[in-house]
């Protein structure tokens, strides 16, 4: 029992699974906003499986690809799929396998999301390649999670709204921003291995500038989501609130690049919560 419980611990170290916490908020604001309330503990279930799975696949397939990169890089060398503890063939039964409960939580949601779920995942897998000829990756990791969004509304109302689409560009500037500010970490060493980034192309001082310019995007958007949803106050709070947050994470990375974790993990993961917790009471009071 003892070794399957720390197989399992290997496997959560992986995914890091507690950072799932960046991508469900943002399907539960849609799919409360598309409910307008309430949209039932099926999808609620089915919602937290889909979201789960899909995140585990692109994350165990991104561990599978990157085991050369990961092995000469100082900062990954304690990683399950490097030091031992996973063998590649481990890492790709548990992609798959969370690949096909991805599908399979989509097909029990709807037609239209199971017909979206296989694109989805090639969007989800094409992340762990595009570092290897394209400083674009941190784009393609924002795409990836600012799908969350248009799965929630297709997962309660079966269509693609206005509102989803601000919401969702919002999401898609936010990471690619943050990731912009984490990969800093990574920007000698890939200059090293001549891996793709936009801090080893452009340097440490034009990376803070673009990142600033996508969460900048990313408030407008959101801005655009709760205007075109006809949202109020709690609403336009939690904009407000995220504009103020992401101004902090920058300020942390600027003064501090030791400080990029917490800038990256902590902050990031306070304004997800803070975000949907402010939706949920502007449906619940409004």
């Amino acid at each position: 029992m003892k070794r399957y419980i720390n197989k399992l611990r290997d496997f959560n170290e992986l995914v890091m699974f507690e950072h799932s916490i960046f991508s469900l908020p943002f399907i539960f604001i849609a799919m409360v906003v598309a409910a307008d309330g309430w949209f039932g503990t099926m999808l609620l279930v089915l919602g937290v499986f889909a979201a789960i799975s899909a995140r585990n696949f692109a994350m165990g397939l991104n561990r599978f690809a990157d085991r050369d990169i990961d092995a000469q890089n100082p900062r990954t060398l304690s990683r399950p799929n490097v030091d031992g503890r996973l063998d590649a063939g481990s890492i790709l039964i548990f992609t798959a396998v969370n690949a096909f409960v991805f599908v399979g939580a989509a097909y029990l949601i709807n037609p239209l999301a199971f017909a979206l779920s296989f694109p989805i995942l090639l969007v989800l897998g094409s992340y762990s390649y595009f570092k290897r000829f394209s400083s674009l990756a941190h784009v393609v990791l924002g795409i990836s999670l600012g799908l969350a969004p248009i799965a929630g509304v297709v997962a309660v109302s079966a269509e693609i709204t206005p509102w989803s689409v601000m919401l969702s560009l919002g999401v898609i500037f936010w990471v690619a921003g943050f990731d912009l500010l984490y990969s800093l970490q990574d920007m000698e060493f890939d200059k090293e291995r001549g891996l793709h980034s936009i801090p080893s192309k452009y340097g440490a001082d034009v990376t803070l500038k673009i990142s600033a310019f996508f969460h900048l995007l990313t408030i407008i958007f959101w801005f655009l989501f709760v205007w075109v949803a006809g949202l109020g106050i709690f609403a336009y709070s939690a904009v407000m609130l995220s504009a103020f947050m992401l101004g902090y994470e920058h300020y942390l990375v600027r003064k501090d690049f030791t400080k990029i974790d917490r800038a990256f993990f902590t902050v990031n993961g306070y304004l997800g919560i803070a975000f949907f917790i402010l939706i949920v009471l502007e449906k619940v009071l409004l």
